[in-house]
């Protein structure tokens, strides 16, 4: 059995990582997931949280605000709406896109108000989990 998986994390603008992966915990919509060699096959969508990549030399964060993930025995590839390294999040990233989610609960229409409030609840838990103050 392999010890590690090809992860790729790629936001539209740019690929943001690219490594050997021992493991993956991965926010999908429905809950945290976490991908491993020889993963059954998955397609997943994600909510907002923190995505955290494992490997032989240590752990890496990233936050992930939607997108879809792939999982197959040999790979975990990450297709997000927005992603960074936690480590280059801001107070104003957070912010701004805490307001987006916001108008996008406030303009959402009635059939979609609960998915619209529980992608605002994430991303408001994701800020905070980061020490951050989502602005009210």
């Amino acid at each position: 059995m392999a010890d590690t998986m090809q992860f790729d994390l790629v936001a539209p603008e740019r690929r943001v990582a690219s490594e050997k992966a021992t493991s993956v915990v991965i926010p999908g919509f429905e809950g945290d997931l976490t991908a491993m060699p020889q993963h059954a096959p998955l397609i997943t969508t994600l909510r907002p949280g923190l995505l955290e990549v494992f490997s032989e030399s240590g752990s890496r964060k990233y936050i992930v605000t939607g997108g879809f993930a792939e999982i197959t025995a040999e790979s975990a590839t990450v297709l997000a709406e927005r992603s960074h390294p936690v480590e280059d999040v801001t107070q104003e990233m957070i912010d701004e896109m805490v307001a987006e989610a916001r108008a996008a609960a406030r303009d959402a229409h009635p059939d979609l108000v609960d998915a619209a409030a529980r992608m605002l609840a994430d991303m408001v838990a994701m800020g905070t989990h980061m020490g951050f103050e989502p602005q009210a």
